[in-house]
């Protein structure tokens, strides 16, 4: 099995001013360096609103952070009059290295269709960054057995037409929707058997090399007292944290578990 660097991503959603955003980064990275953090061992992402990213980025970059900076949603278009819109050129010049795309609020309150999404990963990986895709079942496909059938369907809807290399850039987020904001979680055995339906997916479609490369995330209620467990599975590869994210030492908890339980994984693979 490929030793895939897990991820630990902070998703803000709509909160923390600039002023706030700046002052959680600075709490952060003091945590991280009080624990001695290895950051050879996983990427640490946050992906603060619009309005706070560059004031975000101005100081992971005057610190010499070692935290990586990501935006929520991008636009499919490069420019022009789209009022509201920011483009994936914008966001690459901001430093992001990573985006989200189609999360579940978005598809729900802004909506987004399969072939909106594949132009928004197809912009996010011309300006040099990573899409992270969001797929994940509501309660009636659970409730329907269909699941594992369901997200895998949702990423082949946005992949199928990518090369290999492409395939290789993007991150997929598994996020079930009936888990997202609501303390409730998917169990490991539940988290692992969807990450391993997908990279099933990506083997099936791209190949083995490109399979064991994809790494696959978990969202939904994800936080320090469930991250060792739901990182059991061999294809659970970190996770896009939403309320968690807020509080810095809750954040930063999750990232030392995260980095403990790939090397436990690891050695009991060896």
């Amino acid at each position: 099995m490929t030793q895939r660097i897990p991820v630990v991503a902070g998703n803000w959603k709509m909160n923390f001013d600039h002023l706030e955003a700046t002052y959680f980064i600075q709490k952060l990275a003091w945590l991280l360096r009080d624990a001695h953090f290895n950051y050879k061992a996983a990427d640490i992402v946050i992906m603060p609103p619009f309005t706070s990213i560059r004031s975000v980025e101005v100081l992971v970059e005057a610190e010499k952070m070692k935290i990586s900076v990501g935006a929520q949603t991008v636009s499919e278009t490069a420019e022009g009059a789209f009022t509201g819109d920011i483009s994936a050129q914008m966001l690459a010049k901001l430093g992001c290295s990573y985006v989200i795309i189609g999360h579940s609020e978005r598809r729900k309150y802004h909506p987004e269709d399969d072939a909106n999404l594949v132009d928004k990963v197809r912009a996010v990986l011309a300006a040099g960054m990573s899409p992270i895709l969001c797929v994940g079942e509501s309660f009636e496909e659970r409730r329907q057995g269909i699941e594992l059938g369901y997200a895998v369907q949702q990423v082949s809807d946005v992949m199928r037409d990518f090369s290999d290399e492409e395939a290789r850039k993007v991150l997929i987020a598994y996020e079930p929707i009936w888990a997202i904001g609501t303390g409730m979680v998917a169990t490991p055995q539940s988290a692992q058997d969807a990450a391993g339906a997908i990279r099933e997916y990506f083997r099936t479609t791209y190949g083995e090399s490109v399979s064991e490369s994809v790494r696959i995330l978990y969202g939904g209620s994800a936080n320090a007292s469930n991250a060792s467990s739901l990182m059991e599975g061999p294809d659970v590869d970190g996770f896009l944290v939403g309320g968690a994210s807020l509080d810095a030492e809750e954040f930063s908890r999750i990232a030392r578990l995260t980095v403990k339980s790939a090397k436990d994984r690891a050695h009991r693979a060896a």
